[in-house]
């Protein structure tokens, strides 16, 4: 049979998701797995409110990933994602093997992008929970080099103001003539 990347979009109970995302992660990776899959990326795409109710469900997370299966197993994974709980739609796109290596990319970069962004969030979560102090020597030293280049950049714009051409008495004469 032919193996070929799939795209896969599943719509997970946000509920369920919010308690643990981590189970919600194995659960779509179990899924591909179980069928036989191979898992090339996989991330969380949005949680938000669904346009009508799915299940009896007002919100959901959207949870895309890319995987390379066997095409008659495909058939497999609906078959699973339709009775799963946690699972409130799923849609399954081939992705033509000309793109495949581009999305599959584009889809890590943008899962570790926005694992670096939770990241920092929670640095500055904790930097802003920390004491502050008034004045460090790392900020005095980085104010004290904003504005020593303030004044080379004044100096430096002041300098070629006045050496302008046009702006001289020889200039003047010139054009008077």
């Amino acid at each position: 049979m032919a193996t070929n990347v799939y795209e896969g979009m599943f719509i997970l109970d946000s509920n369920w998701y919010s308690r643990d995302p981590a189970a919600a992660s194995a659960h779509v990776e179990k899924l591909i797995e179980n069928a036989g899959g191979e898992i090339l990326a996989s991330r969380l795409w949005e949680d938000r409110r669904l346009a009508y109710p799915i299940k009896n469900r007002r919100r959901g997370a959207y949870w895309l990933t890319y995987f390379r299966l066997e095409s008659a197993k495909l058939s497999d994974i609906n078959k699973a994602c339709n009775l799963s709980d946690h699972v409130l739609r799923v849609m399954l796109l081939k992705v033509d093997a000309r793109i495949a290596d581009t999305l599959v990319e584009h889809a890590q970069s943008a899962s570790a992008a926005a694992t670096a962004k939770k990241e920092e969030a929670a640095a500055a979560a904790k930097a802003a929970a920390a004491p502050k102090e008034t004045s460090t020597p790392k900020a005095v030293a980085t104010e004290t080099s904003a504005v020593a280049t303030e004044t080379a950049v004044a100096t430096e714009t002041a300098v070629a103001i006045e050496d302008a051409p046009g702006d001289s008495a020889d200039g003047d004469k010139s054009t008077e003539e």
